[in-house]
């Protein structure tokens, strides 16, 4: 069996339709193999920090030139084709891709032994009840139940709104997200955390959280996410 089929087939149990375009399918999958094509697995070429995909398995020159607060991530997909096409369908309201997901970033936090608890990136009240869920949330209750870690729902909130980041750079994410995320001391003191997003971007939003996380006295901060971008050189957060 090819091994990049089979991590697919790990992840996406059969069905009957694609999940990305949606047309009819009779081989007991869940992608047609056209869509098949278009997602990029996270595999062992990754940055030892941010685990975003690079050419040669060592640091990127983003995280030397500054390394982020949180200690270690890791993703099992690369942020483009078919998978931001199904992160999209996910915050739509898919919500049944989370158990894909969570399946995926389960296999991702094997060497993550001494985390004590999972907790996620929050969203303001007024943006969970307009969308009607927290995706992270979603996803990092499905991955508790798979590593058997508590689930800390009330340790972080987001207590401002923050501008929209697409269009930003990192530093301009960075101060976007000033005083954005407050935590709860009792519930993260001394611990190992894995936090929990759903894509790693420019990572300023990993970093706000982790700030704040070890501020109220987190020892650790692992970031797990559904998938991260490329690394490239010249990209816009550097």
């Amino acid at each position: 069996m090819n091994i990049f089929k089979g991590i697919l087939d790990a992840f996406f149990p059969p069905n009957f339709t694609c999940d990305i375009c949606g047309i009819e399918i009779f081989n007991g999958d869940n992608l047609c193999e056209k869509c098949r094509d278009t997602v990029t697995v996270n595999n062992d070429m990754t940055c030892l920090v941010c685990g975003r995909k690079t050419p040669s398995s060592r640091l990127c020159l983003e995280c030397k030139a500054q390394p982020p607060l949180y200690d270690r991530a890791v993703s099992p997909y690369v942020y483009s084709g078919g998978v931001q096409k199904l992160i999209l369908k996910f915050k739509g309201g898919q919500g049944y891709l989370k158990d894909y997901f969570a399946r995926a970033m389960y296999a991702k936090c094997g060497r993550f032994k001494d985390a004590e608890a999972v907790c996620f990136v929050p969203m303001t009240s007024a943006a969970e009840h307009n969308r009607g869920f927290n995706q992270s949330e979603l996803l990092a209750a499905e991955l508790a139940k798979m590593l058997k870690l508590p689930l800390l729902k009330d340790a972080l909130t987001k207590v401002k709104n923050s501008s929209s980041q697409k269009s930003l750079t990192k530093k301009e994410r960075e101060e976007n997200l000033k005083s954005c995320f407050k935590a709860e001391g009792e519930a993260v003191n001394g611990k190992t955390l894995i936090l929990v997003d759903d894509v790693l971007t420019t990572g300023a939003t990993a970093d706000a959280v982790t700030r704040e996380l070890k501020k109220r006295g987190a020892k650790k901060v692992y970031l797990v996410t559904a998938a991260s971008v490329e690394y490239e050189k010249d990209i816009k957060s550097m």
